[in-house]
């Protein structure tokens, strides 16, 4: 299983939300790139970046801050937030992201994303699905729309999607831990390879992640636990194997 520090982006910045609410910010750092050189020593293998403030304008914002992660380590790192257009997505591959994740414009254009999968392949674009009460959130987070996340899922796949990140948003920045059952579901109904994301406070819900590996739960990204100091990336890593 991938172990996935997250970095997001907010006015240059690294920081934590709670529940993607921006009047809920924690700064963590004004050097993002410091982070992404903290977690590298650590032994990462991957980097989550998140352009918080594309997220809610709809185009990226935090393209400095992308390009000095990119240019502080030596590590594949993916990227999502505001994503909406083809000129967008090709700018953050050109500065170096491995694969970019797609979310708003995958529920209200799915179309857009089989272009990208077309151009780019499944390899470089993956999908972000964000639930809220088992409906897929959008906008930051800001709006929900009225689509299932697992049939967004499925239709996701079926246009030739291969990963997803599943974020379970009432989870998210709270410690509380992942909602187990949701990601497994997401995994076995919709046939994607998950990356499960929000909530995770421990090593045991590590744990647990790592027993979905079977059905198709390959990674799990964290943010607040890793900068709490819940658990260091290094036991983190041990417990993914």
């Amino acid at each position: 299983m991938i172990i996935y520090p997250a970095i997001d982006l907010k006015d240059g910045q690294c920081v934590r939300l709670v529940q993607g609410r921006a009047d809920q910010k924690t700064v963590y750092a004004d050097q993002p790139e410091e982070v992404a050189r903290q977690f590298a020593r650590e032994g990462a293998a991957w980097l989550h970046v998140v352009d918080l403030d594309g997220a809610f304008t709809g185009s990226s914002q935090n393209l400095k801050s992308i390009e000095k992660i990119a240019r502080a380590v030596d590590l594949p790192f993916q990227v999502g937030g505001g994503l909406r257009s083809r000129a967008d997505v090709q700018r953050v591959l050109d500065l170096g992201a491995a694969r970019v994740i797609i979310g708003t414009k995958a529920v209200s254009a799915p179309e857009f994303v089989q272009e990208l999968l077309a151009e780019f392949g499944p390899e470089k674009i993956i999908i972000g699905i964000d639930a809220r009460d088992g409906r897929v959130a959008v906008e930051g987070w800001v709006s929900t729309a009225q689509l299932s996340a697992e049939e967004f899922g499925t239709t996701m796949r079926r246009l030739g999607v291969a990963t997803a990140v599943f974020t379970d948003i009432s989870r998210d920045g709270l410690l509380k831990g992942p909602n187990i059952a949701a990601t497994k579901n997401m995994a076995v109904k919709t046939g994607l390879e998950i990356i499960a994301s929000g909530g995770v406070s421990s090593l045991q819900d590590l744990r647990e992640l790592k027993a979905l590996e079977a059905v198709g739960v390959s990674g799990v990204i964290i943010g607040k636990a890793l900068y709490t100091g819940a658990f260091s990336l290094a036991e983190a890593l041990a417990v993914a194997g």
